[in-house]
């Protein structure tokens, strides 16, 4: 009999009575559809709908979820019941987070019968189990090393000791590859109460960075930076390899801009290379006999050599050596038309995107308008804008048989870009045109190692009826290949072949 009454007594309901009529007060729905609701508003950060769900919810309730993914520094988070249908009044339910740490734990929500529904009967712990008044959760983020930035030596490169104008690199290097040096940071997830941190829940472990070698050769760098040492005005020396597109030395002077890669100047007679190769590929030879008066009248327009040099009828071979104005403006006009022009020194890499790794502009080669703009193009002059590093991949072409685009880091770190290889004939006729320079032409009274081919040029810029010139010195020796550059310099025999010969010399003494 007293089974029989524990039994009947456990299935009373709450019962009124109103005009007669009996009615049974039961609770509605279930712990299991509240809990679902709740966590539901928690989802969507629904923080009234979590109140209206809770008994007594206490006045900084909101505040207590707030911090939660504030100070977690989530990103998403998401909450679901787990167990069976059958566990009570204490629904446990799983968190899945992801932030600085992505992590999961699981929790419990207690539920409670109230005015005849299910409520959440709410404590710190129905955020996070060991969550108690005075405590709180927090990231705490580990910064990652970042890797180093080296030479091709492996020697670092990004220290404050560097030379300027290698800082300079490294800054843009930083600016592009910035994500693979830094690699990710460390955090770790701790239960706090003040400052004191109780217990660690969670870690995520760093990624490391991934170091940067770079193609800088430190002994072809510091030639560059002391053959610039004594130079009085802005100048810039950049060396290839041109086997490979590789960049060994940027060297400015000053710093402060990287004239080197970021320097927009009329290139002068060293476009005289670009020029050459397109008559060569034209079937002129480097003995074809030319003619190199000191005036020459082409569109309209008075062109004459650099002091009015006259040298009378000539090989090509020696109006390049002495680079005749007069005879390149008028072949140009003569024998290859502004599209052909365009189209070869598109090959020297005008007009493409230049992307060795850093910032750099690329050379401008715009359509001659007439006659007379195709013939100052030819001479490097009008509208035609390059940078010492382009001019340098110039000279490394003829060095090597093929353009290649420079590069400052690995190539598959870069766009893929094929080397464009020259004609034989240009390349045969170029390596007779630019020794010539430095053995009886322009250059031939400054001390170059044996071995060296290059070529001067005098670029005037600015107006009036005797303007500015920059200096120009391009050219190769064995598997290197330069640029130097002197703004406002005068003539590149004078002021910029002596620098590269003071580069190229220091190099052979070992």
């Amino acid at each position: 009999m007293r089974r029989k009454g524990l039994v009947a007594a456990a299935l009373l309901v709450p019962v009124v009575t109103i005009s007669g009529t009996a009615w049974a007060l039961r609770t509605q729905g279930s712990a299991r559809e509240t809990a679902q609701e709740f966590l539901a508003a928690w989802d969507r950060q629904d923080y009234a709908a979590m109140r209206e769900l809770t008994v007594d919810p206490p006045g900084d309730f909101d505040e207590w979820y707030r911090r939660f993914r504030t100070d977690l520094k989530l990103s998403t988070a998401g909450f679901a019941i787990i167990g069976g249908q059958d566990e009570g009044p204490r629904i446990g339910f799983r968190a899945t987070l992801r932030g600085a740490v992505t992590w999961a734990y699981d929790g419990a929500l207690q539920l409670v019968e109230h005015d005849r529904a299910w409520r959440v009967r709410w404590t710190p712990a129905a955020i996070h189990p060991r969550l108690k008044a005075g405590t709180r959760l927090r990231t705490v983020r580990v910064k990652a090393e970042q890797a180093p930035i080296l030479a091709a030596d492996g020697t670092r490169i990004d220290t404050a000791s560097a030379p300027g104008s290698v800082q300079q690199l490294v800054e843009g290097l930083k600016e592009r590859y910035g994500s693979r040096l830094t690699g990710t940071a460390s955090a770790r997830v701790e239960l706090v109460r003040g400052s004191e941190r109780v217990a660690t829940l969670a870690t995520s472990d760093a990624r490391p960075g991934t170091e940067l070698r770079t193609t800088i050769d430190p002994r072809v760098h510091r030639a560059a930076a002391d053959a610039l040492e004594t130079v009085r005005k802005p100048a810039s020396l950049v060396a290839l390899r041109p086997s490979t597109g590789e960049i060994l030395a940027v060297a400015n002077k000053p710093g402060g801009f990287n004239r080197a890669l970021l320097g927009h100047y009329p290139p002068g007679s060293t476009f005289k290379v670009v020029t050459a190769s397109a008559l060569v590929a034209g079937g002129m030879t480097a003995d074809e006999r030319v003619s190199c008066p000191a005036e020459e009248n082409i569109g309209g327009f008075p062109f004459h050599n650099a002091g009015f040099e006259e040298f009378g009828t000539i090989a090509l071979r020696e109006a390049f050596a002495h680079s005749c104005n007069t005879t390149f403006g008028r072949l140009s006009v003569d024998r290859l038309g502004g599209r052909r022009l365009a189209e070869v020194a598109g090959s020297f890499g005008f007009g493409g995107p230049v992307d060795p790794g850093v910032p750099s502009v690329r050379a401008q080669f715009p359509d001659p308008k007439d006659d007379t703009d195709l013939a100052s193009a030819s001479i490097g002059q009008g509208r035609v804008l390059t940078s010492p590093l382009n001019m340098a991949t110039v000279a490394a072409a003829i060095a090597d048989g093929s353009w290649r685009p420079p590069r400052l880091v690995a190539a598959d770190l870069l766009p893929q870009a094929a080397p464009r290889k020259l004609e034989p004939a240009v390349v045969r006729a170029l390596r007779t045109l630019m020794p010539a320079v430095v053995s009886e032409g322009t250059a031939a009274g400054v001390p170059f190692p044996s071995g060296t081919a290059g070529k001067t040029g005098t670029a005037e810029y600015g107006t009036g009826k005797e303007p500015p010139t920059h200096a120009w010195f391009i050219g190769y020796r064995g598997d290197l290949a330069f640029s130097v550059i002197v703004e406002g310099g005068g003539t590149g025999a004078e002021a910029a072949a002596p620098i590269a010969a003071r580069f190229l010399t220091a190099l052979s003494r070992g």
